[in-house]
């Protein structure tokens, strides 16, 4: 049986990888003191989390992984379409100086 989602209804997660950084305390001075703030302020975010360091069971080890949440598709969208999420992409591009990232998107549908 396959799982099925409704775009509408299906909660979404936007997550970050982070490798360790070329300066570490430029980029927690930054990521804390600039980042933080403004993706906090993204419309419609529900829970913002992060780990750093985690234990990688396969594949190379990261430094930070962050995880954001919304109710759905839409709502991630309209986030990164306002303002403050071009703001925040803006400021992503600046912590890339410090620490090459990747990005996805995660359906969160239950199985």
């Amino acid at each position: 049986m396959t799982a099925t989602t409704d775009p509408a209804t299906t909660p979404v997660r936007f997550v970050v990888l982070y490798a360790t950084p070329s300066d570490i305390e430029a980029f927690e001075r930054h990521y804390n003191d600039v980042h933080i703030p403004l993706a906090k302020q993204l419309p419609g975010l529900r829970r913002y989390t992060r780990s750093h360091e985690p234990a990688p069971l396969r594949g190379e080890p990261c430094y930070l992984v962050v995880m954001l949440d919304w109710d759905n598709m839409a709502a991630l969208e309209a986030a990164f379409s306002s303002e403050i999420g071009r703001r925040t992409e803006e400021d992503a591009t600046k912590l890339a100086r410090y620490a090459p990232m990747r990005a996805m998107i995660l359906q969160l549908g239950e199985v």
